[in-house]
């Protein structure tokens, strides 16, 4: 009789015999844990096209481009003093934003009046928007504070104080550190979800009757490799980035073994209700993107529709993204996540007792023979 051990060790080995298997629960861990940080790792973006409208044409005016000129965020495309053309490249998207020194802006500070600068920003990507008007703020601020010491006493305008803002948690205020930290829980799931689903469905479809002590096993060694896979992102993976992390390094060590067994066992439900492999693939990927956007993370929860908010908060991938951002890069204190963890505690109960019951209990329909 084989013991609880042999069974552990015979899931192992039939995830590596099953190439598509291994592929979704071990490899693509690795795979993204490189690819994603990758692509972001620039982290800010740089040399975005901009047009600069010059209707004055003034000392002050070429200071100002001069100054934005050394901008890493922009890169001028041209200086013009039509605003239509200016538009034009705008909707053609040869350029990202438009800045207008309009004309009488030096008479116009001089007089104490605001002058008239008007910056035009496109929004069809809003991190490239941000860059832009990072960008050209602090080289307007500059030059004007610049100079205005000059005509201190010919003026009684002076500028609002200057705004430093300083990142609490994302303290480079880099994308890849914004985005990766919450793909890295998706991750997770999802190789979870359609590997282990891909594995359920692969035994069932040979007529598998699981055991007990098989289905345990089975849970367990699906449990290492989820766990192992979460220490490995939330640690070597943002260390090598340098992503923040470790805020809160106890209350992830106790949210990994119950978000990975929630998953687990709707891996588990999944598999029992498929007939194929193959079919997992056709009912789970199509969910990435989706669940994603359902996080929070690329779109506000408060942005969303309430009907929709509700939903986002019934699936174990939102929770488990809000969570580890919480604990890993904010550090809150655990008990500011009690309410996730008995959520995802409660839900994982009742996928595992009805994975129990459709594997163990119930008893396989064989197919019949052609």
């Amino acid at each position: 009789m084989k013991s609880f051990f042999d069974y552990y060790i015979q899931t192992f080995k039939n995830i590596f015999a099953n190439s598509s298997v291994f592929t979704t629960l071990i490899a693509a861990i690795l795979l993204y844990s490189f690819f994603y940080p990758t692509a972001y790792k620039a982290q800010t973006a740089e040399d975005i096209p901009i047009v600069i409208v010059d209707e004055e044409q003034s000392i002050l005016t070429s200071k100002i481009i001069s100054q934005a000129s050394n901008s890493p965020h922009i890169k001028i495309k041209t200086v013009t003093d039509n605003f239509l053309e200016a538009q034009r490249m705008v909707q053609n998207q040869q350029a990202e934003g438009i800045l207008l020194l309009p004309e009488n802006l030096t008479n116009s500070l001089k007089r104490g009046e605001m002058g008239g600068i008007g910056l035009y920003l496109s929004t069809a990507y809003f991190i490239r928007t941000k860059e832009v008007g990072v960008g050209l703020a602090g080289s307007i601020e500059y030059t004007l504070q610049e100079y205005l010491e000059k005509f201190g006493n010919a003026s009684q305008f002076h500028p609002e104080l200057s705004i430093h803002q300083i990142p609490l948690f994302n303290t480079i205020s880099g994308y890849g550190s914004y985005i990766f930290p919450a793909v890295a829980s998706l991750i997770i799931h999802q190789t979870i979800l359609l590997g282990l689903a891909m594995l359920i469905a692969s035994y069932r479809e040979n007529g598998w009757a699981a055991k007990p002590i098989e289905f345990w096993a089975t849970f367990t060694a699906i449990f290492t490799i989820g766990c192992l896979g979460c220490l490995y992102l939330f640690g070597f993976t943002f260390w090598l980035y340098e992503y923040p992390h470790g805020g809160n390094f106890w209350g992830m060590l106790l949210a990994v073994p119950i978000y990975v067994s929630c998953i687990i066992g709707l891996g588990m439900l999944v598999g029992s209700l498929v007939d194929m492999p193959e079919r997992v693939g056709h009912l789970i990927v199509v969910t990435s993107v989706p669940l994603f956007l359902l996080t929070g993370t690329a779109w506000p929860h408060e942005s969303m529709p309430e009907w929709m908010q509700w939903f986002a908060w019934t699936l174990p991938s939102t929770n488990g993204v809000q969570m580890f951002v919480q604990l890993n890069q904010m550090g809150v204190p655990t008990s500011l996540v009690i309410p996730k963890l008995i959520y995802l505690i409660t839900l994982g109960a009742i996928f595992l007792a009805l994975s129990y019951y459709r594997l163990v209990i119930m008893k396989p329909v064989k197919k019949e023979a052609d």
